[in-house]
């Protein structure tokens, strides 16, 4: 148990009281996942509330017509305010899980979510503080897309695609980018050169380093 507590301390920078613990080690379910591997999918009923003790995941929406938009991304030390919105409603999810890096996560079932609440305050500081820090994000991603520009937008999603991965050397394709933001390869590849030319990034190969974090 002291190593869990360790690891737990160290990506949630909580101090979880010793018999929460006990119950995360023996009712949790450790799981590794692969850079792009779904961790929950569109309509999926919810059993795991996911705890990320490393990496990145990337959470994104559906419109009417099957196409997605990123939302935001969860890293080191988050859970995800959807699943919780799910797991409180017992509805299915509205949203799907990608693993933007290799991840490593604590799974809880959901039926401890309640019980927790009540019973450990470290809990429930961490649920209401993580609650607030996804909704701010999306409050944001609404921000971004009411009032900035496109280029904006693609430069506020690399500078926090570089801060979840730490690391301002990013791989992904233009198409991928594309797709997270909802636009065309062609505007973002045109828009990339742009934020190259004055100097906010530099383009590789399926590679691009944020200069500008």
């Amino acid at each position: 148990m002291l190593e869990l507590k360790e690891e737990l301390n160290s990506s949630f920078g909580y101090l979880f009281e010793d018999e929460l613990i006990e119950e995360i080690d023996r009712i949790g379910t450790y799981k590794t996942v692969e850079e792009g591997e779904i961790l929950m999918d569109f309509g999926e009923v919810i059993a795991f509330m996911p705890l990320l003790l490393k990496g990145a995941i990337k959470i994104m929406r559906e419109d009417d017509e099957g196409d997605e938009m990123l939302l935001y991304f969860i890293e080191q030390g988050d859970t995800c305010a959807m699943t919780i919105t799910c797991c409180m409603g017992q509805t299915k999810s509205e949203i799907r899980a990608i693993a933007e890096s290799e991840s490593a996560l604590i799974m809880v079932p959901v039926q401890k979510m309640k019980e927790w609440l009540a019973k450990y305050p470290s809990w429930q500081s961490f649920i209401l503080q993580s609650y607030h820090e996804r909704m701010t994000e999306l409050l944001e991603a609404i921000d971004a897309l009411a009032f900035m520009r496109l280029d904006e937008r693609l430069l506020k999603y690399l500078q926090d695609k570089a801060m979840v991965n730490r690391d301002d050397m990013i791989q992904s394709t233009h198409q991928e980018i594309a797709l997270d933001l909802h636009s065309s390869r062609v505007v973002v590849s045109r828009l990339l050169k742009r934020l190259e030319k004055v100097g906010k990034i530099k383009l590789y190969r399926n590679k691009i380093k944020v200069i500008d974090l």
